[in-house]
């Protein structure tokens, strides 16, 4: 039967020793707390020798009175002992109940500095997952039987052939806004048939392509980090491995290979549909014809600049397919996570989609494809 804990007072050698005996746990310290409170002697030591079992709330307890006292504590077992230097060591811990009232150049400086090393760990993941990438499509190129074209299929429809609306819609309107603006800065000069240049070469060069994959960046990249990161949070993809299926070959390969292919058709498809739309702003705006507007294109867009929007293409559609899945696969903890890590998705694909366009700018220049 375990007993309750008990206080005794004796001396030893002329100096006060208080002796603890029976179990210091919650339920059977009872009023000891008190009484230990209640001494204000000078205490040489306390003694645990007669104590059965203590625990934390114990353990604190005898910490507390020999700090208070500048008491030896004698007799504690090796458990005992070394359960009150662990509650020693956590009390030693300062602990703020608000934080620091820093300036605010401290507060900038601190925050950039999180960022920084953020972004930095994350493109080093990213980096990695890319190597990961590649060593599942060498691992498919060896074993090709092991290549699942019905889900790269099915990433087709969801990728490129259910976006084809809202990529259309949007590349049309981008055309007339182009040649809108446009026509009405050069009517300062009477120059309105430059237009047509600038619908043409800006579109198959650059945004085209670029806000197809912003679009897809949106649309599937973070559907593809929700989805994921789903699967992660439900224990599917841990399921995968334990049955030997590598979640890189069944899940993250047939998504970047579905946005690989698809993204040149899609930038090819959003050119058309803007140098439509700005066709259409010409003929109703400034009397183009149409037969006028398309001689004119084919003499001022030269060939190279279709290549440099389908050269572009493929490589925003790696980034983007990585980000959706590199986000969606570091899902954790719980499903607000999935959220935040849908937004981290497109935000970074974006961004490195701009940063990766703008290289692309600087490279094709030096090769002189202007």
């Amino acid at each position: 039967m375990n007993r309750a804990a008990e206080l005794t007072e004796d001396s030893r050698d002329g100096d006060m020793v208080v002796r603890l005996s029976g179990h210091l746990s919650i339920a059977y310290l009872g009023d000891l707390p008190r009484r230990l409170e209640a001494i204000t002697g000078p205490v040489a030591a306390i003694d645990l020798a007669d104590v059965d079992h203590i625990d934390t709330v114990g353990a604190w307890t005898v910490h507390r009175t020999a700090k208070r006292l500048g008491s030896d504590i004698t007799g504690a077992d090796e458990g005992a002992q070394r359960l009150i230097e662990a509650v020693g060591d956590a009390s030693a811990e300062a602990v703020s109940i608000r934080p620091d009232n820093l300036p605010a150049w401290q507060r900038v400086i601190g925050q950039i500095g999180e960022a920084v090393i953020t972004a930095g760990s994350t493109l080093l993941g990213l980096l990695g997952f890319f190597g990961s990438t590649l060593v599942a499509s060498w691992a498919l190129i060896r074993n090709p039987r092991r290549f699942r074209i019905n889900a790269v299929v099915q990433r087709f429809e969801v990728v490129g052939v259910s976006a084809l609306g809202i990529i259309g819609l949007m590349s049309f309107l981008i055309g007339i806004v182009i040649a809108q603006q446009g026509s009405v800065q050069l009517r300062q000069f009477g120059m309105e048939m430059l237009t047509i240049n600038l619908v043409g070469r800006l579109t198959f060069r650059e945004l085209g392509v670029l806000m197809t994959a912003i679009m897809v960046a949106g649309r599937s990249g973070s559907a593809f980090a929700a989805q994921l990161g789903t699967m992660k949070l439900t224990e599917e993809i841990d399921a995968m491995r334990t049955i030997g299926v590598s979640p890189m070959e069944a899940l993250v390969l047939p998504r970047t290979l579905a946005v690989v292919i698809m993204m040149p058709l899609l930038g090819f498809y959003a050119s058309i549909l803007s140098v439509i739309g700005g066709g259409f702003l010409c003929a109703v705006a400034l009397d183009i014809p149409p037969i006028t507007f398309l001689q004119r294109l084919r003499e001022v867009v030269p060939i190279t600049d279709l290549w440099v929007g389908l050269i572009k293409a493929p490589v925003f559609g790696i980034i983007i397919a990585l980000s959706g899945c590199f986000q969606g696969m570091q899902v954790e903890a719980n499903a607000e996570e999935v959220g935040l890590r849908t937004t981290a998705a497109v935000v970074q694909a974006i961004f490195l989609v701009i940063v990766i366009d703008a290289f692309f700018a600087v490279f094709f220049t030096w090769l002189g494809w202007n």
